[in-house]
């Protein structure tokens, strides 16, 4: 877990979902919910885990809603 601090999501907990080689991380937040790299200066790193495996946990975590699909309006 970390908070960005730089650009969009500045201030928005993330979930580091992947580390690179370059010195870049792959994260999700709550207002951008895709995956997408991110440099590690922009990060401020948190003491906290999540198993980024398990997607209903990252999302409850990240407080991002389930999508459920509509009933079908019959007229």
């Amino acid at each position: 877990m970390c908070i960005k601090k730089y650009g969009r999501d500045a201030g928005s907990r993330a979930v580091i979902t992947t580390v690179e080689k370059d010195g870049f991380v792959k994260i999700m937040t709550a207002k951008r919910p895709a995956e997408r790299r991110c440099n590690t200066s922009h990060l401020e790193f948190l003491n906290e885990t999540v198993d980024v495996k398990n997607r209903e946990l990252v999302n409850k975590t990240l407080g991002i809603a389930e999508k459920r699909p509509r009933a079908s309006a019959k007229g």
